[in-house]
């Protein structure tokens, strides 16, 4: 592909790899350090005047250094006239906080999704997904089950919690009947795993549960994570590598992780050339 150049930042060179690779193209060349006093250094190391540029940076790791050097490689490219500059972030950070608290973007954005790539793991290696039952942890996810559940042609199930403060759960109340059937819990992401861990023990097998899966797209697990998903009673906890997963697997057989980066090079390659990316909102690329 001529006039595009594709730089990885230091959160997660495998994906950024990975990405490359399908693309047929080799990752650009960028040395970043840090000085003495801990400010984040970019040296480019190749020329991008002219050229469409994509630097992959994860929120993940790192969140405050890794977001500093995306900015500074951004300005770097910038201050060398590349002709765009277009940040892929497979995990976009600081999408946590309140929404209040959210500006809006002024330049174009595509919002990616995990869904298909979802859709088609459920149906690849979940034997008895004919018989299943997609349950939200949280009534705020409740938009993304029934889209799963619509398109594979099942019921839905949600839990309703009510939490005192972040990252802690007061109660929950299961809606909907799981009876006899294989859960697949849904969420965004999980970071502590408090929440699909108390879902999956206190009430999908409580309330008749077969077996259940639990499908997230962030897999952040810091904390008591790890050991809580030890411990619980999932068949699998899958994940998208939006964030690397190697060491989290190491100590937790239970974690599979779905492959995204040719979503994110097919998304690449659409923009490169100003075709519709929205074609990836319901399709994986082969």
């Amino acid at each position: 592909m001529p006039n595009i150049k594709i730089f990885s930042g230091s959160s997660h060179p495998d994906l950024s790899q990975k990405i490359a690779d399908r693309l047929g193209l080799e990752l650009a060349k960028v040395v970043t350090k840090k000085f003495s006093n801990q400010e984040t250094c970019v040296e480019i190391g190749e020329s991008v005047r002219g050229e469409d540029v994509y630097i992959v940076q994860s929120g993940c790791g790192e969140i405050n250094d890794n977001l500093m050097e995306l900015l500074i490689m951004i300005n770097a490219c910038k201050i060398a006239s590349a002709s765009r500059v277009t940040a892929v972030i497979p995990c976009f950070p600081y999408a946590r906080q309140d929404k209040k608290d959210k500006g809006f973007f002024d330049i174009p954005v595509d919002n990616l999704y995990a869904e298909p790539a979802v859709l088609k793991w459920i149906k690849e290696n979940i034997p008895e997904w004919k018989n299943s039952i997609i349950v939200s942890p949280d009534a705020g996810g409740a938009k993304r089950v029934t889209s799963i559940a619509d398109r594979l042609n099942v019921d839905f199930a949600l839990i309703h919690k009510e939490r005192k403060k972040a990252n802690e759960v007061d109660r929950m109340v299961l809606v909907g009947d799981v009876t006899g059937r294989v859960a697949i819990l849904v969420d965004d992401m999980a970071d502590t795993c408090g929440t699909i861990c108390h879902a999956a023990i206190s009430k999908l097998i409580s309330a008749g549960a077969t077996k259940v899966y639990a499908i997230l797209t962030h897999g952040i697990f810091s904390g008591p994570a790890i050991t809580r998903i030890n411990n619980a009673c999932f068949e699998a906890v899958v994940v998208t590598n939006t964030i690397p997963q190697e060491e989290k697997m190491k100590h937790c057989p239970k974690i599979q992780v779905i492959d995204i980066s040719m979503i994110l090079a097919e998304a690449i390659r659409r923009t490169h050339n100003g075709e519709s990316v929205s074609y990836l909102f319901s399709h994986v690329p082969l």
